[in-house]
C-alpha cells in the first residue's frame, strides 16, 4: 500500500467505527450517570486500553491467526504488511472464508435494523419495511440459503463461512437485547449491581458492540496493523463522546442510518471478495465517507430546523 491508501484507510476505520459505536457510547453515558466519580474516572482512563488493546486490538489478531493455521502468532499479526510470498499466499486462500461470513453478518445487522428496529426515517420506504417485521426471518434465511448455495459451487469452506457469520449475528444480537434491557434495569434502579459490576458490565458490552467495527474492517483491509490503529482510534472518540458532546451527538438523528447503509455496502463488498469478485481497496472507505456525509448532512438540516423551531416558541 503507498501511504495515501493506507491513510484513506485508517479515516475509513476511524469514521465507521465512530459511527458503529455511538449506540454504545449512549450505553455507556447512562449507565455511567449511576455510578460513583472514582469508578467513573476509571473506565474512562483504564478502560480505554481493554476496549483498544484487548478487544479491537486482540480480535482480529486473534480471527486473521485462527482463519489462517499455516501463520504464527507474529505473522498473522504482521501479515500483509510484509513481502513474504508463502504469507500472503496463506492470507489470500483463507480470507474469502473470512469475508463471506463478514459479508453475511453485515447483511443481517442491516435487515435487522430496516425491518425490526424503531428508527428516524430518513429514506422513502424506511416506514413501509418497518411495517414488514414479521419478514425479517423470512428474508434473511433466504439470504442465507442463496449465499451458501452459490459458495457450495466454489468451496464447502466458504458455505461454512456464510454459516459462521449467520450464526454470529444472532450471538451478538442476544447479548446487545439483553444489554438493552439491562441498561433499562440500571437507570431504573431496579439492579443492585457494585460500581466494580457496572464497569465489567460495560467492558462486556463494550466488546459485545465492537464486533461490528472489527468485523466491518476486513472490509477495509486484512492488515492487523491498519485494523488496530484505525479501530483504536475510533475507540477514543467513542470513550470522548461518552464524556462530551453526547446529547448534541444524539441530535444528529440520522447518523444510525448512515451507519446502516454503510453495513450494507461494506457486506456487499465482503461478499464479492468472498466470492472471488475484485473490488478496488478505495471503494469501502469512499462508500463509507460518501454514505456517512450523505445522512450528517441529513441530521444537520434536522438540527437547523428544530432550533429554529424551538426559537420561534
Amino acid at each position: 500500500m503507498d501511504i495515501t491508501t493506507i491513510a484513506f484507510t485508517i479515516s475509513g476505520l476511524v469514521l465507521f467505527e465512530s459511527i458503529t459505536s455511538i449506540d454504545n457510547a449512549i450505553i455507556n453515558a447512562e449507565v455511567l450517570t449511576t455510578m460513583g466519580q472514582r469508578a467513573r474516572r476509571w473506565f474512562l482512563t483504564w478502560g480505554i486500553l481493554i476496549a483498544v488493546v484487548g478487544v479491537r486490538g486482540l480480535l482480529p489478531w486473534l480471527i486473521v491467526w485462527v482463519m489462517t493455521p499455516g501463520l504464527g502468532p507474529w505473522q498473522a499479526f504482521t501479515a500483509t504488511i510484509v513481502n513474504d510470498p508463502a504469507v500472503l499466499k496463506a492470507i489470500e486462500s483463507s480470507a474469502p472464508v473470512l469475508l463471506i461470513g463478514g459479508g453475511v453478518f453485515f447483511i443481517f445487522l442491516f435487515f435487522h435494523w430496516l425491518f425490526m428496529e424503531p428508527k428516524k426515517f430518513g429514506l422513502p420506504g424506511e416506514s413501509f419495511f418497518l411495517r414488514q417485521g414479521a419478514w425479517f426471518y423470512a428474508i434473511v434465511s433466504t439470504i442465507l440459503m442463496m449465499v451458501v448455495w452459490f459458495a457450495l459451487k466454489k468451496d464447502s469452506m466458504l458455505a461454512f463461512g456464510a454459516v459462521v457469520g449467520s450464526t454470529s449475528f444472532f450471538i451478538t444480537h442476544g447479548f446487545k437485547r439483553y444489554a438493552e434491557s439491562e441498561e433499562e434495569r440500571l437507570l431504573k434502579g431496579d439492579s443492585h449491581l457494585s460500581d466494580l459490576s457496572k464497569i465489567l458490565y460495560l467492558e462486556v458490552i463494550d466488546s459485545t458492540f465492537s464486533i461490528d467495527g472489527v468485523v466491518g474492517a476486513f472490509a477495509f483491509t486484512l492488515s492487523v496493523p491498519l485494523i488496530l490503529l484505525g479501530n483504536g482510534i475510533g475507540a477514543i472518540v467513542v470513550r470522548q463522546l461518552t464524556v462530551y458532546n453526547l446529547d448534541k451527538i444524539k441530535k444528529y438523528v440520522y447518523l444510525k442510518n448512515g451507519a446502516m447503509y454503510s453495513v450494507l455496502v461494506l457486506g456487499f463488498v465482503m461478499l464479492a471478495h468472498g466470492y472471488g469478485i475484485h473490488v478496488p481497496e478505495w471503494v469501502s472507505p469512499a462508500a463509507t465517507f460518501l454514505i456517512v456525509g450523505y445522512f450528517l448532512f441529513l441530521s444537520w438540516k434536522q438540527v437547523r430546523k428544530d432550533t429554529k423551531k424551538a426559537a420561534s416558541l
